[in-house]
C-alpha cells in the first residue's frame, strides 16, 4: 500500500497548517493510505490505470514518464444534472477552490492545486485522469451517517477487552457487493443534516418505494431520529476506488448513537436505492467496508470507549 500522505513529501505540520479543520498528527498522516484509489481496473469498466508505485504515488515527487489513462465513464458524459460538463465545454467556467453557485468546490482538507485547468487530488496519482465515475471536477462531496447502538440494545462486554460490543447499520452495496455505511451525494445546494437524513432513509429504510402516507410517517420517524445526540467523526478526503487524478470523493460522517436501541427498534430495516441490503453489523477490527469506512468506525469506537481489537496497538494522539 501506499502512503496517503508522505511525511517525506508534506509534514504533518504543513498539512495542520494548511488544513486546520482536520488538523492532522504525524501518526494520523504516517498511518493513512492511498490504496483503494489505485484499484485497478476501474470500477465498472475494463479499464485498467496506468501503474503507480508506491513512491510514486506523492506530486512532490519528480516522475517525467508519467502517463495517465484518460476515462470518462458514458454515464457522466452523458450530461445528468449532478455532473460537470467536460472542460473543453466553452460554455462551462468552473470557479475551484470555491462556492461556484449551488454546487461546493472547495475542498475540506483546503486549497488543491489546478493544473492546465484541471483540479489535483490532494492525496496524490491515481494512474487515471478524467472523472471516472465521478460527476464533478474536484472535489465530490458525500455524507455518510453512521447509525450505532449497544449490541441489540443491550450492553455486552468483549470477553477479552471487557468493552461494550457496539454495533452500527451496515448495507450491502449493489454496484460493488462491499459492505457500507448507507450514505450519498450531497446534493447542490442542500445542508449535510438534509443529505444524511434523505440518505439513510433511502438506503436502510427503502423510503423511496412508500405511499405518500408511509413517506409522511417516516419523514417524522427521521425527524426525531436524526434530532438524536451525535457528533461529527470525521471530514475529508476519502480513499475510494472511484477517485481518479482529477475527481475524488470527500465526505462528513457523522455518528448518531441510540443509547437504549429503543429508537432503531421501532424503525425496521428495508434496504432501498443503491442498497442490497441492511442489518446491524457487530464493530470489530475484522470489518472489512467500503473505501476507508472501516477507519471511520474505528474512531468511533475510540470516542466512545468501546470495542475494536484484542490487540489496542500504539494510540495516536494528537
Amino acid at each position: 500500500k501506499s502512503p496517503f500522505f508522505s511525511c517525506s513529501n508534506l509534514s504533518a505540520a504543513l498539512w495542520s497548517h494548511l488544513h486546520p479543520a482536520n488538523m492532522l498528527s504525524t501518526c494520523q498522516v504516517d498511518r493513512w493510505h492511498h490504496s483503494k484509489a489505485l484499484t485497478s481496473p476501474y470500477p465498472g469498466s475494463r479499464v485498467e490505470r496506468s501503474r503507480v508505485p508506491e513512491d510514486k504515488v506523492g506530486w512532490l515527487t519528480q516522475w517525467e514518464d508519467y502517463n495517465p489513462v484518460e476515462y470518462t465513464a458514458a454515464a457522466v458524459l452523458a450530461g445528468p444534472k449532478w455532473a460537470d460538463p467536460q472542460l473543453s465545454d466553452k460554455n462551462f467556467s468552473p470557479k475551484f477552490n470555491e462556492r461556484d453557485g449551488e454546487v461546493e468546490r472547495t475542498s475540506r482538507n483546503g486549497l488543491y492545486v489546478v493544473e492546465n485547468g484541471r483540479p489535483r487530488n490532494p492525496a496524490g496519482r491515481t494512474g487515471l485522469t478524467g472523472r471516472g465515475l465521478l460527476g464533478r471536477w474536484g472535489p465530490n462531496h458525500a455524507a455518510d451517517p453512521l447509525w450505532k447502538r449497544d449490541g441489540s440494545g443491550n450492553k455486552i462486554a468483549h470477553p477479552v477487552t471487557g468493552k461494550n460490543i457496539l454495533q452500527f447499520v451496515a448495507i450491502k452495496r449493489r454496484d460493488c457487493g462491499e459492505w457500507a455505511i448507507p450514505g450519498g451525494m450531497v446534493d447542490p445546494g442542500e445542508k449535510i443534516s438534509a443529505t444524511l437524513k434523505r440518505e439513510f432513509g433511502e438506503e436502510a429504510l427503502n423510503s423511496l418505494q412508500k405511499s405518500p402516507e408511509e413517506k409522511a410517517s417516516l419523514e417524522k420517524q427521521l425527524q426525531r431520529l436524526f434530532s438524536q445526540e451525535h457528533f461529527v467523526v470525521y471530514k475529508g478526503y476519502v480513499d475510494d476506488p472511484r477517485n481518479t487524478d482529477n475527481a475524488w470523493m470527500e465526505t462528513e460522517a457523522v455518528n448518531y448513537h441510540d443509547e437504549t436501541g429503543e429508537t432503531m427498534d421501532n424503525l425496521p430495516l428495508e434496504a432501498g436505492d443503491d442498497a442490497g441490503m441492511v442489518k446491524w453489523v457487530d464493530i470489530s477490527e475484522k470489518l472489512k467496508l467500503y473505501a476507508n469506512h472501516s477507519y471511520f468506525i474505528k474512531l468511533v469506537t475510540e470516542k466512545r470507549g468501546a470495542h475494536w481489537g484484542e490487540d489496542p496497538g500504539p494510540e495516536c494522539r494528537d
